[in-house]
């Protein structure tokens, strides 16, 4: 009968803090979209609708496509106002972050592509484009281009994601999320992500504590679409490795070259040594990346980590605006593919 009782106490109490946890995650909602508007406008593509933020004015317009991460359009708070005051700038939030609607498609780059030409079009953003993308973000934009070249004349790629990078590093790398870990992910709907986001999600450089706290606020159910990408990644690069020729656009490949911290080391469960081995192949990849197109060049950024776009947003900005100036100085039409 104790036992009994003491079984029923704790089913009981557990039920119960359930019933909080979903009542604290749905008012952390109500409070994101009270507190936290969307920059820019949604866009309705279909049924969904797509956050869309366009600044500035002139020719081409600069489209930015964030990596795999939670944050959507303000990956490039630090670099798009920058960018805008010289020309036309578009940063968005793919379809299930931030403010965007989620899909019910599965996660690949032609979605992606699709998604962003209906919202561009649907806002009336009209090419020609200069594409950024950083990591994931770099097959999504090649994707891009991939379906709708005639609108894109230029690209620059932050950092990118290589079609080939599982082949080359696997033997060094066995970064993998846990089942653990995974099923932490999946519990967005009883608040421990909200709970959770201010240690999962630090503040990077030049980010307001604006940003950081809409980031946060949105969290819960951007993972969710965090980690579909995830898991479609050797798809997304497969589909991605399947075109490579960007014609004479202008390019520019951006490396990080700063040595992995301590914890990057860990989370991929790499030597030091073996860390610089993975630093030369990844340079050797965006050397690759970099003949795709008979304009392509490749900047080496020896103080900058991944997220370069945080940790030297003017290095960026310098990249995006010399495409600019050489998309201006070639021939209006679109590039060649």
């Amino acid at each position: 009968m104790r036992i009994g009782l003491g079984a029923a106490v704790i089913v009981g109490l557990a039920v119960f803090a359930g019933l909080v946890g979903v009542a604290y995650e749905q008012v952390g909602r109500f409070r994101a979209a009270r507190d936290f508007p969307p920059p820019g406008r949604m866009v309705d593509i279909g049924g969904r609708r797509i956050q869309l933020d366009c600044r500035g004015s002139g020719s081409p317009t600069v489209v930015f496509e964030a990596g795999q991460s939670v944050a959507g359009a303000l990956d490039w708070s630090a670099v798009q106002p920058k960018v805008a005051a010289h020309t036309r700038a578009c940063a968005y939030s793919r379809a299930g972050l931030m403010w965007s609607d989620p899909s019910s498609e599965p996660s690949s780059a032609k979605q992606v592509a699709q998604d962003l030409h209906a919202a561009l079009t649907a806002a009336g953003e009209r090419g020609p484009f200069v594409m950024v993308g950083q990591s994931i973000g770099g097959p999504y934009v090649v994707s891009f281009t991939r379906y709708y070249g005639a609108q894109v004349a230029g690209l620059v790629l932050v950092d990118p994601s290589h079609p080939d990078q599982a082949a080359r590093v696997a033997h060094y790398m066995v970064e993998k999320r846990s089942p653990l870990s995974r099923l932490f992910l999946r519990l967005g709907w009883t608040g421990l992500l909200r709970v959770a986001a201010p240690r999962l999600l630090p503040r990077m450089p030049h980010q307001s504590e604006q940003e950081v706290a809409a980031i946060r606020a949105f969290a819960p159910l951007s993972f969710r679409t965090e980690l579909a990408e995830s898991d479609a990644t050797e798809r997304t690069l497969a589909e991605a490795g399947a075109f490579r020729e960007l014609g004479d656009r202008p390019l520019v490949v951006l490396t990080a070259m700063a040595p992995y911290t301590e914890g990057e080391l860990h989370g991929m469960k790499i030597t030091p040594a073996q860390g610089k081995q993975v630093q030369a192949l990844w340079k050797q990849m965006h050397d690759d990346i970099a003949t795709w197109s008979t304009r392509g060049t490749h900047r080496l950024l020896p103080n900058a980590g991944h997220d370069i776009q945080f940790d030297e947003p003017d290095a960026v900005v310098d990249a995006v605006l010399s495409v600019v100036r050489q998309v201006r100085a070639l021939s209006p039409g679109p590039a060649s593919p």
